[in-house]
């Protein structure tokens, strides 16, 4: 019998892996979840209360998205329901400030795209997409590093916070076998969570 895992309980694990410098939405969140102790409802539970994103914006999102955890052997960010787990938690747990290094962020990444490579960002090739977002990463753009951290930060909890992330990537072991300090690095292929 597998143990049910939900986005609540995973997130909760998650979470540790940012420390300090977690983004204060999914910080929120976690602190939510860990106050009620599972009483509150899922966090992705029903449509975002507002629309954050333009159309263009969405799309950029997206897109991006899809490029920091990308469809391989298993699925990517956008199977994983992650651009939808993004909009939510803007609309429902960020302040508005919250916003404003993401929005500003998708904003300056397309403009860049249309100046450089005369597409929308949506439209850019993979690796103009890439490119776009190690420009922002490394502050070559502006607003390019306020960006970049939090935008990765919600890609990875919601997609390791998602039934694909969970079920997929994630193998759960309620008790992860023995200790072996001398286990072989090259072995491991999934990151465990209990």
């Amino acid at each position: 019998m597998t143990p049910h895992i939900d986005r609540r309980h995973a997130l909760a694990g998650i979470t540790a892996m940012f420390g300090s410098a977690l983004f204060a939405p999914i910080a929120r969140a976690a602190g939510a979840v860990e106050q009620a102790r599972g009483t509150i409802p899922v966090i992705s539970d029903g449509p975002p209360s507002v629309a954050v994103f333009t159309p263009v914006q969405r799309a950029t999102m997206t897109a991006l998205a899809d490029r920091v955890i990308p469809t391989t052997d298993t699925p990517g960010a956008i199977a994983a329901g992650v651009p939808a787990f993004i909009e939510k938690m803007l609309a429902d747990w960020s302040l508005p400030a919250d916003r404003v290094p993401i929005i500003a962020g998708l904003n300056a990444i397309e403009a860049r795209s249309q100046s450089v490579n005369k597409v929308p960002a949506a439209k850019a090739s993979p690796a103009q997409q890439d490119t776009l977002l190690t420009e922002a990463m490394e502050g070559v753009l502006p607003e390019g590093r306020a960006f970049f951290e939090p935008f990765r930060q919600l890609v990875i909890t919601g997609y390791y916070t998602s039934e694909i992330g969970i079920t997929q990537e994630r193998e759960y072991l309620p008790v992860p076998g023995e200790y072996d300090g001398a286990y072989p690095y090259s072995k491991v292929n999934k990151v465990y969570s209990a």
